[in-house]
Parts: structure tokens; C-alpha cells; sequence
């Protein structure tokens, strides 16, 4: 597998009151798929991955098999938690539901104090997946766990035998290229910071996995485009925009924002769980008033969306 596109990584959906609402995951399917978005990355940060019970990760796996069929989108499925069972668990249900990849970030409380250690634990969790494409999570800022993902790479190729790659969600430009030339450039590494995929982009990256590619999939689109053809100034132009957009969205709490936002675009994916804020209604209107403004009915989507 090479993720050389742009993946979407999905919000969970609740109902008002917190509970899981999987019956919302067919329109969440239907709407991307209408967006030109073709892979999806489940239960990850962007899912409140750490929020979610056991049953109601492996309740996520079991709707998204049926909604990605019916819409035909690729699954990666997030597997990664702080307890290794669980994780080789979710590895394990990710392979009988058909999905097309796994990833799996490190421990945050008790953490890999080295590379070995790392991919030890990797390689248990992929080792319950042997079918599936392994992508490691390297996401440092959320889980304090900062080891060089090249010697990570070199140490994990003759551990993991379906190691595919790693989800870079790290702002190194420096680390991400020395990942990529790892053991001869044979893995991919999808980037994972949506601020700055221009930058990867010119260091080599040929796709992302990123929040913004749910309610803003024409404008990354187009801005990759850009990349690809070497429109420099096109591609710079686009990811302002972007950034703007993602101040916006991030003043009153990004991920509960986006996922209010997503309503307005008639999806509604309910709130962000505590210990995350969500935006008032003022600040919802307030907020979809700021990005009118800013053109979004122009660069967001493909086909135009009435608010609600």
C-alpha cells in the first residue's frame, strides 16, 4: 500500500448527550466519497480515538465495514491505546473487517524509552494483522514520545514483515526527510500536519492524512495539485487559506469546532467529548459568518452545500 492521496481522518460520531451515534457514520461515507476522498482513517486523534470505550471502537470497525462498501472507501483503522491487548484486539478485528491498512500510535502514559522498545510494541500489534499494511503513528506532540523515526524504520524492517510505513504527524521537515531515504526510501510516510503539507510536499511527500480533508476537501485537493505541478505560488496561496482557516476553526477549540462545523455542511457528527470544549451557537454562527467571508463556499467543496 501507498497512501499517495489525500485520507481523511474521521470524526466519531455522537449524539448530543456523548453516546457513540454509528447510525450517522452512512452520511459521513456518503459525503466524502461525494468529495472525490477515496481512503478514510478511523478512530484516530481526529476520533477521540482515547475517548472511546472497547465496544465502541470495535463497534466504529463494525459500521464503517458496511459504510465503506456501499461508498467505496478504503479503511485505515486506528488501533493504538495505551493497553497492548487492546490494541492487538482492535489489529485483529481491523484484518476481519476487510480493512485496507492499520496504524497505531505509542503508549502515552507508560512510554517507549527507546527505538527497540517501540518497535517491540509495534510489532505485537502488527503481528495480529499479518495481511494488513502497518503504519506507525508517530504524533510526538500528543504523545510525548520522541524517537528518530529513520532508525525507527531501519530497526522495524527485519522485526515487522508488513510494515508499511509511518503516519507522519510530526513538524520535523528535518526527521521526515531522514525517515524518507530509511532503508533505501522503500517505505511511505503519508503526512499528518495539514498546516504544512506545501513543506512536505517539497521535501517529498506525496500524501497526508488530516482533519481538514473532511470539511475542506476541494481546497487540499487543489492545493496538492498545485504541489504536484510545481505551481509554487499557487500552492503557497492555498495554504494560506488553509492555515487561516485552521485559526479560525482552532479559536474556539479545533476539534469541537470542526465537528460543529461539519453540521453546517449537513453532517452532523454531534460534539467533542470531555475533557474537549465545544463552541456555543454564537460562536458556531460566528465562526461560519468568518469563513464566508474568507470564500469558503468558493475553495472548500466541490459542489455547494446550504448551512443548517
Amino acid at each position: 500500500m501507498k497512501l499517495h492521496t489525500l485520507v481523511s481522518a474521521t470524526h466519531t460520531p455522537f449524539h448530543a448527550d456523548g453516546s457513540l451515534a454509528p447510525e450517522k457514520i452512512d452520511a459521513q461515507a456518503a459525503f466524502l466519497a461525494q468529495q472525490g476522498i477515496t481512503h478514510v482513517f478511523i478512530t484516530g486523534s481526529t476520533g477521540e480515538a482515547h475517548s472511546l470505550t472497547r465496544d465502541e471502537r470495535l463497534e466504529m470497525f463494525r459500521t464503517w465495514e458496511k459504510a465503506a462498501a456501499d461508498h467505496k472507501l478504503y479503511v485505515i483503522a486506528h488501533c493504538g491505546t495505551n493497553c497492548l491487548e487492546d490494541a492487538k484486539i482492535y489489529a485483529k478485528a481491523a484484518q476481519e473487517h476487510g480493512f485496507s491498512g492499520v496504524s497505531a500510535l505509542a503508549p502515552s502514559y507508560f512510554k517507549p524509552s527507546s527505538v527497540e522498545s517501540l518497535v517491540e510494541w509495534c510489532a505485537a500489534i502488527a503481528a495480529c494483522c499479518p495481511h494488513l499494511p502497518f503504519y506507525y503513528y508517530d504524533i510526538p506532540a500528543l504523545t510525548q514520545v520522541h524517537l528518530p523515526m529513520d532508525k525507527f524504520l531501519e530497526a522495524a524492517d527485519a522485526v515487522i514483515p508488513n510494515l508499511a510505513g509511518i503516519k507522519f504527524t510530526n513538524t520535523d521537515l528535518t526527521a521526515y526527510l531522514k525517515a524518507r531515504r530509511a532503508c533505501g526510501g522503500k517505505f511511505d510516510l503519508p503526512w499528518g500536519v495539514d498546516e504544512m503539507i506545501v513543506s512536505a510536499f517539497a521535501t517529498g511527500a506525496r500524501g497526508g492524512v488530516g482533519s481538514t480533508y473532511n470539511f475542506a476537501p476541494k481546497l487540499n485537493q487543489s492545493l496538492v495539485a498545485a504541489c504536484l505541478r510545481k505551481d509554487e505560488e499557487e500552492a503557497h496561496r492555498l495554504q494560506a487559506i488553509s492555515i487561516r482557516m485552521i485559526d479560525t476553526i482552532a479559536a474556539t477549540g479545533y476539534l469541537g469546532t470542526a465537528k460543529a462545523l461539519m453540521k453546517k455542511l449537513g453532517v452532523d457528527v454531534g460534539p467533542a467529548r470531555l475533557p474537549l470544549s465545544n463552541p456555543t451557537a454564537s460562536q458556531v454562527e460566528a465562526l461560519w459568518q468568518s469563513l464566508q467571508q474568507q470564500g469558503f463556499d468558493d475553495w472548500a467543496l466541490h459542489t455547494s452545500v446550504s448551512s443548517s
